[in-house]
């Protein structure tokens, strides 16, 4: 894969087809519909499962909830079109798959939709600020409301989360993951990452870690932990400088609040793990 001018590597390749502007999709819950996750042990759709869009592999964030409404997160850039494989994208100009698009969700009985791309907000919005049109990457697919009952937002292996992580990260504390790039061959020893974050970029909208394994291809959008076991954001990309093969981390806690100004899902919040945080393997 090669570098982009800024030393950053999208982590999954774009598939070529025509988009279509639309803005706060949502699939209509049942009438009366509550949010009762399912056992964390037995969940089948949980943060970290692989996710499918039109060919390109990815893995589901967090999960988020708005007004009874259950989604996924993903990463911006995996729906985006055109951008080649190794090409960074500028989440403010690039092409980005419509939103209904469908999305194909291991462990769901249903396809999930494409509900919002903040790819798309900030060109609807015109956006300036060039931090957010490199960093601000957060997708969410809705399920399907059948599926409701297959969910649990806690993450594998780490429990959690236990809420968000407002001010980021400091330097050289531990950071918690999980992954399921379709590189690791289904192997799950490789799914859980433990490592530290190196600094910000962005003025805090990205967070460097280093980890072992180090995020690869397909796991863009994968779920990552702070040390108190809050939701820190998702994974975006490989960092070829200053450290190679370290990853940059969106902050979730800037992408909802985005979210919230700029799209339908008004009371869009993480939902919280029903898994204490253990911090250990």
């Amino acid at each position: 894969m090669p570098p982009t001018h800024s030393g950053r590597v999208r982590l999954v390749a774009a598939t070529l087809v025509l988009a279509v502007g639309a803005i706060g999709w949502v699939a209509a819950p049942p009438p009366g519909a509550t949010v009762a996750w399912a056992p964390a042990g037995s969940a089948p759709v949980h943060p970290g499962v692989p996710l499918l869009n039109v060919g390109a592999q990815c893995t589901a964030g967090f999960v988020v909830v708005d007004s009874g409404h259950i989604f996924l997160e993903e990463a911006a850039h995996c729906l985006s079109i055109g951008t080649p494989r190794g090409a960074e994208g500028d989440g403010c100009t690039a092409e980005s798959l419509p939103l209904g698009t469908p999305v194909d969700i291991a462990g769901a009985a249903h396809r999930g939709t494409l509900a919002y791309s903040a790819w798309i907000a900030m060109r609807l919005a015109r956006e300036a600020d060039p931090d957010l049109c490199a960093f601000n990457d957060l997708a969410l697919v809705a399920l399907d409301p059948r599926d409701y009952p297959l969910v649990n937002p806690s993450v594998p292996v780490w429990g959690g989360p236990v809420g968000l992580a407002p001010q980021g990260i400091r330097s050289g504390e531990a950071v918690f993951g999980y992954g399921s790039s379709e590189l690791g061959l289904g192997l799950g020893v490789l799914a859980p990452r433990q490592g530290q974050s190196i600094g910000d970029a962005g003025h805090g909208w990205s967070h460097d870690v280093v980890t072992a394994p180090p995020g690869t291809l397909g796991d863009s959008g994968s779920p990552f932990l702070d040390p108190q076991g809050a939701a820190l954001g998702p994974l975006a990309s490989i960092e070829v400088s200053p450290v190679p093969g370290s990853n940059g981390i969106g902050d979730l806690a800037r992408e909802l609040a985005y979210v919230r100004a700029h799209s339908r899902l008004r009371r869009a919040q993480l939902a919280t793990g029903t898994e204490p945080f253990t911090g250990h393997r």
